[in-house]
């Protein structure tokens, strides 16, 4: 039987080997780690490899992802499809074993880790949805919902601010099925961290209410072993095991140093690392007993089955629990849900309110909430002002987590990572909300969901200079072509409740996408519209008024809208044949066909846009031959309609501008 060490140096030597094949990579957390990684995969890891999205696994996130060789090599030896030859091709095109752990790429991957920081927030929504669905779905003699979220992080993820965000709330939340590995290995890319990494850890985390397991020594088996197990035992707090290790552990020349940290050993360290290891076989190869000692098919397999009993026993005594469970996992929207949706937004349309977006945005959630039980929000400390609440919000603490809704405080980033972690888990649908300038804290998390095709929702609020008062610090400018610019992801700006109504349906229903929907803070008049724009409101960009042989097409969005309107009329009553075209989502619009794009924007017409946000975005629309009425500089601090006039996003300035070049 082979040894502990055998095992671990099995991934020390994938590690370093694959490295070395594609000469570039990060060996020192793989080597270091993998002592620990040993314990936990081989005698506490709940999984099935032949089944790597079974619901009630433990999750496990490499938050430190540049070590990715180290999750690659538990992945194949442990008996996921990732085979030898896809360790061999290592940070190749269109590989399974990309440069950092990818979701969607390599079966066993939960999350896509890489920016640190973000795979701890990840596993924290992770963990919070685990003891939401618990509390949802388990009831006395059945627990259906009951796994670990581990984690591995590093010096780098502790640094970020991010860590401190959502760590501080896990311990708020009493998140006590969340384990957290630190690799305490004293390194960086710069160096020994001492010179720029002087906190002490167990009293910060001891301060956010985790329980710290200290001085670990992360390379012995016996001391991890009792640190998982008093981490397991403690389910009213997250715990935090720091472990001592050494960097690149086995490398003779180069363990303990930065050197090993992102580049790769070299042959003639690798043949010295063989050695001192006493790993006498040859690159890529392993050994059939220490393969036999590591697959985990059968026993992964058992514990699904048990969990299948388990659940077949629930589903006997509570048949519609279950079947709502079931819908949920299989990501289904509930069979009622288009005609309710339907049904609402019509509604809307007939009422012709105006109002501001958020204010729609708030009765869209309150109409559509009650349908989707699923359905997890929360806000950034501002919800008085997302408007987020609705009359069923209740929100979630350590004692009582049958909420549906977070505060999340003073943490966009940390809410907007969380969120990807609570829908990478499954069962819940989340929303988060901020003003949409501080969406910049966020950036990097929206960008991981998009890239991960996770269909989160984003509730933006006070979207323009409209916002009044506040200034330039609180109104964006440059925001909106930021998103746009942002591969799969859709950012919705509508113009009035309706098109509100529109954009949270689409939001809901979206599979792959997430939606970024960004609201006024002022109100905003209600347009009128025949039955068959109301659909195309779906499309992305519709014609709201129509011309037969235009004159020029006057674009809009949101609150401009109105100005656009209003633009077209003055237009008309000097003879000109004015088209206007609503465009709430251009992420939308872009992906419709040839014909519908060219019956909205007819080609060799002069197009003409108006936005309150910065103007360049709009010319792949309008071309340099056409016009942008937008922004060229920060806001100001005044009402709001005093600022529209300052900074020329007014009807009178269109018009002029469609006079002059049309």
């Amino acid at each position: 039987m082979p040894s502990r060490s055998d095992l671990a140096n099995a991934i020390r030597a994938l590690s370093m080997d694959a490295v070395q094949k594609a000469k570039s990579g990060h060996p020192g957390a793989p080597m270091g780690m993998a002592d620990i990684a040993q314990v936990l995969w081989s005698d506490y890891l709940k999984h099935n490899p032949t089944n790597p999205t079974w619901f009630d696994r433990d999750r496990f996130v490499l938050s430190n992802g540049h070590g990715s060789m180290l999750i690659y090599s538990l992945l194949h030896l442990s008996g996921y499809d990732l085979s030898i030859d896809d360790i061999k091709n290592f940070r190749q095109m269109h590989s399974k074993t990309p440069g950092h752990p990818e979701y969607g790429y390599t079966p066993g991957v939960e999350t896509t880790t890489g920016p640190l920081g973000q795979g701890i927030a990840n596993a924290v929504g992770m963990a919070l949805a685990e003891k939401t669905l618990a509390d949802q779905f388990n009831r006395e003699g059945h627990t259906i919902v009951d796994h670990n979220t581990y984690v591995f992080l590093g010096d780098g993820c502790m640094m970020e601010g991010i860590s401190h965000e959502v760590s501080s709330l896990a311990g708020t939340l009493g998140l006590g099925k969340l384990i957290a590995f630190y690799d305490d290995n004293g390194i960086s890319i710069d160096g020994e961290v001492e010179g720029w990494f002087t906190d002490d850890t167990v009293k910060r985390f001891e301060s956010y209410g985790w329980q710290v397991i200290p001085a670990v020594d992360g390379h012995n088996a016996e001391q991890i072993a009792d640190a998982i197990k008093a981490a397991k035992a403690n389910t009213d707090q997250p715990t935090l095991i720091c472990c001592k290790t050494i960097i690149g552990f086995g490398s003779p020349n180069k363990e303990g140093k930065e050197d090993c940290h992102g580049a790769p050993l070299g042959d003639d360290e690798i043949a010295l690392t063989r050695e001192r290891l006493g790993w006498k076989h040859l690159a890529f190869e392993i050994p059939a007993d220490i393969k036999d000692a590591w697959d985990a098919t059968e026993k992964g397999a058992a514990f699904e089955q048990n969990w299948q009993q388990a659940f077949a026993a629930y589903q006997q005594e509570y048949p519609e629990l279950a079947a709502e469970f079931l819908r949920r996992m299989k990501g289904e929207l509930p069979a009622d849900f288009a005609q309710t949706a339907q049904q609402y937004i019509e509604q809307v349309n007939t009422q012709g309110e105006t109002i501001a977006s958020r204010k729609a945005s708030q009765n869209a959630i309150e109409a559509l909430a009650p349908a989707l039980p699923e359905l997890l929000g929360g806000s950034a400390d501002l919800a008085g002002s997302n408007l987020t609440l609705w009359s069923g919000a209740k929100g979630l603490t350590a004692d009582d987590a049958s909420g549906n809704y977070c505060f999340y405080g003073v943490r966009e980033f940390g809410m907007s990572a969380m969120i990807n972690g609570i829908q990478l888990h499954g069962g819940l649908k989340p929303y988060g909300a901020t003003f949409f300038v501080f969406m910049e804290y966020a950036r990097n998390a929206i960008r991981m969901a998009a890239l991960m095709k996770q269909p989160v929702i984003h509730v933006y609020t006070h979207d323009s200079i409209g916002l009044g008062e506040d200034g330039p610090t609180h109104q964006p400018v440059e925001q909106l072509a930021a998103m746009r610019a942002t591969p799969n992801l859709n950012t919705w700006r509508p113009a009035d409740a309706v098109e509100s109504a529109v954009a949270w349906v689409c939001a809901i229903e979206s599979k792959e996408t997430p939606n970024a929907m960004v609201f006024s803070r002022q109100g905003l008049p209600h347009q009128p519209r025949t039955a068959e724009q109301l659909a195309n409101i779906r499309k992305g960009g519709y014609v709201l008024q129509a011309a037969e042989q235009p004159d020029a097409v006057l674009l809009a969005t949101g609150s401009e809208l109105g100005l656009a309107v209003e633009a077209a009329e003055l237009l008309r009553a000097q003879g000109k044949q004015i088209q206007v075209v609503s465009m709430p989502c251009t992420d939308v619009f872009d992906a419709q066909d040839a014909a519908y794009k060219e019956s909205v924007l007819p080609t060799g017409v002069k197009r003409f846009a108006i936005e309150a946000a910065a103007k360049d975005f709009w010319y792949k629309y309008v071309g340099l031959e056409g016009g942008i009425v937008g922004m060229e500089s920060f806001g100001e601090s005044a009402p709001a309609a005093e600022l529209f006039e300052h900074f020329g996003i007014t009807a009178k300035a269109l018009v002029e501008l469609v006079l002059e070049k049309a």
